[in-house]
């Protein structure tokens, strides 16, 4: 093999850099080495492609809630994904939602969905024209709630929180780990897949439902049980998040890792003024709304999707102001008024 030529000194001296000289040798013996390994890294698959994919399964797994099996229509296998993972399901009408696998493997995924009879559309689409047999497409899948850290682990599920929840605490019982979950909802009947964790150590499993142990008075009370030192994974409502993060601080110092199904709060949120170019449109977005809410109002065809600022949906081009894109989701302007693409 050639040997490689030295770079000339950064400084200007008429001498080999001693470091860059360093640093090319190291080179020069990993791509021996790389030559002569029998194994070689697979390739990153690209996450963000558009799958189609059909119903294969679906049932009502609890009171308002569906469950949807899905497999690539072409039959290859699916990207791989880790618990926490979610997937971006566009639906027949075009809209974009986005729903934690519960479940799934190289061949299908597994999601559940409650339906939200105020929401904006998207759960009754998919209780009321999601069937067996209908193809959507999926783009992921991606992880904004990862599984991660060793040790002790601390699970607690709000209602349909446990989506994502379900395959962590699967995953920290196969790895034979300490772990807990506490698990709350309404009632039993709108708790979806109660009968999959009664397969599980109930000694590690407190289902816990309003109708029998009345509405959680603290966070400190779902965390009471938790393994000393334990990683703490919630999912489930803004308020129960909320108090869970706060007690985890005051009773431990505990690391809380969680994911909410619903905006953020807007907090000292200040008004400004949004122009819409291509319409020629000027709205108004108070300090205690978002700007996609007050642009649906005119633009009800926006996209969007997580609604929580880091899918990347509702981007929209800047074309006046201090940045060159907002997230109109969660973005508020710097300045008192935002010129958008749109």
């Amino acid at each position: 093999m050639t040997q490689p030529r030295f770079p000339p000194d950064l400084r200007g001296r008429g001498r080999a850099d001693r470091l860059l000289s360093t640093l090319s040798g190291v080179a020069v013996v990993y791509t021996r080495l790389s030559r002569v390994s029998g194994r070689r890294r697979p390739p990153v698959a690209a996450v963000d492609r558009d799958l189609p994919m059909v119903v294969d399964e679906a049932e009502i797994v609890a009171d308002g809630v569906k469950s949807l099996r899905l497999r690539r229509i072409d039959g290859a296998p699916l990207p791989s994904w880790r618990p926490g993972a979610h997937i971006d399901l566009v639906l027949p009408s075009g809209r974009v939602r986005q729903y934690s696998l519960c479940d799934g493997d190289s061949g299908s995924y597994r999601i559940a969905v409650r339906r939200i009879e105020n929401g904006n559309g998207g759960s009754r689409e998919v209780h009321e024209a999601v069937g067996l047999g209908t193809r959507v497409t999926v783009r992921g899948p991606r992880n904004a709630f990862p599984f991660v850290g060793t040790g002790a682990y601390q699970f607690i599920a709000g209602g349909i929180g446990i989506t994502p929840i379900l395959p962590m605490v699967r995953a920290a019982a196969a790895a034979g780990a300490d772990w807990r979950l506490v698990y709350a909802g309404r009632d039993r009947a709108s708790m979806p897949f109660l009968d999959e964790l009664s397969t599980l150590d109930s000694r590690r499993v407190w289902i816990r439902p309003d109708t029998e142990y009345g509405i959680p008075a603290s966070g400190a009370e779902l965390l009471e049980k938790a393994p000393p030192g334990a990683h703490v994974y919630c999912c489930g409502p803004i308020p129960m998040i909320t108090s869970v993060r706060t007690d985890a601080l005051a009773t431990g110092g505990r690391t809380v890792h969680f994911e909410r199904f619903a905006e953020p709060p807007i907090v000292d949120g200040k008004p400004f003024r949004v122009e819409l170019r291509r319409t020629g449109t000027t709205v108004d977005v108070p300090a205690d709304r978002s700007a996609l809410e007050v642009i649906r109002a005119v633009r009800p065809d926006v996209a969007y999707s997580c609604r929580q600022g880091f899918c990347g949906t509702c981007r929209v081009r800047v074309l006046d102001g201090d940045e060159d894109s907002m997230l109109i989701c969660v973005g508020r302007a710097t300045s008192g008024t935002v010129a958008l693409d749109l």
